[in-house]
């Protein structure tokens, strides 16, 4: 049995690697012979601290993604969230692989996001607007700034004093931002980018301009919410998994009867993307299992070339 630390996975990571392996996992996923299970939500003996399993498999692949939210790591000094995939050997039925990710998990997220910008964004979009300022929110404008190329970051957060010292870093990384409120970010934005755990909506949906791409990365549960439902009735809209999405993700305020559709055929090009200039895009991203999967094969190969 083949079993990567995590120590291993966060060395052998990067944007590209995920990039490329989260790519092809939208796409098989919005393929035929892509099997997505329904996820298991769960409690530790802290009922705040959480866990979950995504499962799946393709006409290669199959295994479990277990994924854990304790925000009680704040006090250590941890990140909230972790991440362990199981791969099956499908000859034996027995595990072929054990990859910690809990880095790779964040790296993964992002990449996700990345792909949907790319699809669906204007070629010529170049103010994001960032609603976040935690662990996830850094791999996430780091992820975008790679497929579009960012002239300005407005970034939207809660804590005044959290808010200054990640735009600090952002800005010490050569990254073009600056601290902004809400109605001015949006107004301002070509994309918007929410990474939060919010239970309602961060914005009003007459503040996004004609032709903005938005990607809600944090909707993953019920009762979770990051954008108005008025946005979602005269958007093109689109997430990783449209069954999952509408029922864990931010496609759960959706009109009822809304084409929902998997940003992966986008990708493949079966269902057109943008179809003018005008338009408004939004992504939704509940996180899937497919992604986990070929994350894990791909550090598989990275690590033993």
């Amino acid at each position: 049995m083949i079993h990567i630390t995590e120590e291993q996975s966060a060395a052998a990571i990067t944007h590209e690697l995920a990039y490329d392996a989260v790519k092809r996992a939208l796409v098989a996923a919005a393929g035929e012979e892509a099997r997505l299970y329904p996820v298991v939500i769960g409690y530790a003996s802290r009922p705040d601290c959480r866990f979950t399993l995504k499962s799946g498999a393709d006409a290669t692949l199959a295994g479990v993604k277990i994924g854990s939210y304790f925000p009680t790591n704040d006090a250590i000094g941890m990140p909230r969230h972790n991440s362990c995939t199981l791969l099956f050997d499908q000859e034996k039925g027995r595990i072929g692989a054990i990859v910690e990710g809990g880095k790779v998990n964040a790296y993964r997220t992002a990449a996700a996001d990345a792909v949907a910008v790319d699809a669906l964004a204007r070629a010529d979009a170049k103010v994001l607007a960032l609603f976040g300022t935690g662990h996830q929110a850094a791999y996430e404008v780091r992820a975008v700034a790679r497929v579009r190329a960012l002239e300005t970051i407005l970034v939207v957060g809660r804590n005044a004093e959290k808010t200054a010292g990640f735009v600090a870093d952002l800005v010490a990384d050569g990254l073009p931002a600056r601290a902004c409120g809400a109605e001015e970010a949006v107004r301002a934005a070509d994309i918007v980018v929410t990474a939060t755990n919010a239970m309602a909506p961060l914005f009003e949906a007459a503040w996004v301009k004609p032709g903005t791409h938005v990607s809600s990365m944090g909707s993953d549960g019920g009762g979770k919410q990051e954008l108005p439902p008025a946005l979602l009735a005269r958007a093109r809209l689109t997430c990783d998994l449209p069954s999952q999405s509408t029922s864990i993700g931010e496609m759960q305020y959706a009109p009822e009867g809304a084409e929902v559709v998997a940003v992966g055929a986008v990708v493949a090009g079966t269902v057109p993307g943008r179809v003018s200039e005008e338009e408004i895009t939004v992504f939704d991203s509940s996180g899937i299992s497919l992604q986990d999967l070929y994350m894990a094969e791909a550090l598989i190969a990275r690590l033993a070339a």
